[in-house]
């Protein structure tokens, strides 16, 4: 386990450690995405209150925590406070040495592995946060967490399933299009799996159309559309989730030089970050 800590007043990001607490993340998980969002869970799920599936075994998973005054009157705690938010990474080395990555499972990203087999890949999944802490410094902690694991381990390129609420395509017609325009024709394009492709150009927007359809889009994915990244060609309905999925892919390569003034450079990969993020990189 390598340094990625950051803290911010009375929050810190770590990496979890130890079975203990990689429960913790899956009791955070279920309370966001089953009680609040309206996932789909079968009897052991809601028996166990906690979301689990095959990959939290192999992965690493950042965590938020909360030394201040809690909001909820059952708190997730761990020793050193109350657990807020999570996310969870994958290394290409170790998915291929296992299961694969989550994401090909909507997702056809394993030609694009292999046409770029000296890039090494890194998954980011199952990020939630506390409703109450859905907050800008909670946001720069985890974009800080990811970016100091990505030049901790030396990675090329992020992706990942990124999540709209709800699995209707009619209620994301402004934000699918506009995510549309972020799909590349080039070495990176990326296509959903033809069984559960759903097109995303649906709409010609408008200049105001655009901003309000950028302003309505989660956080994270707006960062990643500052950062420059990419969209996969198609979006999925996950059923289970209750969401819309679409496949973000970032190379490092591709970030915009300004924000290395917050993240640092990628050069410096084996340098830990203890700065916070100062300025953050979405609307």
């Amino acid at each position: 386990m390598r340094d990625i800590n950051v803290a911010r007043g009375q929050l810190i990001l770590r990496q979890a450690s130890g079975s203990n607490e990689l429960l913790a993340c899956q009791r955070l998980r279920y309370r966001v995405f089953y009680e609040e969002m309206k996932a789909r869970a079968d009897d052991l799920t809601v028996e166990q209150k906690i979301d689990r599936d095959e990959f939290d075994s192999i992965c690493d998973h950042l965590i938020v925590v909360n030394q201040g005054p809690g909001a909820q009157d059952d708190p997730v705690l761990l020793s050193d406070g109350q657990l807020i938010g999570t996310y969870r990474l994958l290394r290409q080395e170790v998915a291929e040495a296992a299961i694969g990555f989550y994401s090909q499972r909507e997702f056809d990203i394993v030609p694009l592995m292999k046409a770029k087999p000296s890039l090494r890949f890194l998954e980011l999944g199952r990020s939630c946060v506390l409703k109450p802490f859905r907050t800008r410094p909670v946001v720069e902690l985890l974009w800080q967490g990811i970016w100091n694991y990505v030049r901790a381990y030396n990675m090329d390129v992020m992706l990942g399933c990124a999540s709209l609420a709800g699995t209707s395509p009619a209620l994301h017609g402004p934000a699918l299009s506009l995510l549309a325009e972020a799909i590349p024709k080039s070495e990176w394009h990326v296509n959903a799996l033809p069984d559960k492709r759903i097109e995303m150009r649906l709409l010609t927007l408008s200049e105001p159309e655009k901003r309000r359809a950028l302003m309505s889009l989660p956080p994270l994915i707006k960062g990643y559309l500052r950062l420059g990244c990419y969209i996969g060609d198609g979006a999925v309905a996950d059923e289970q989730f209750n969401t819309t999925d679409v496949l973000v892919i970032l190379p490092v390569s591709a970030i915009r030089s300004r924000y290395f003034t917050h993240f640092g450079a990628p050069v410096e990969a084996t340098e830990r970050i203890d700065r916070p993020l100062g300025q953050q990189p979405y609307a």
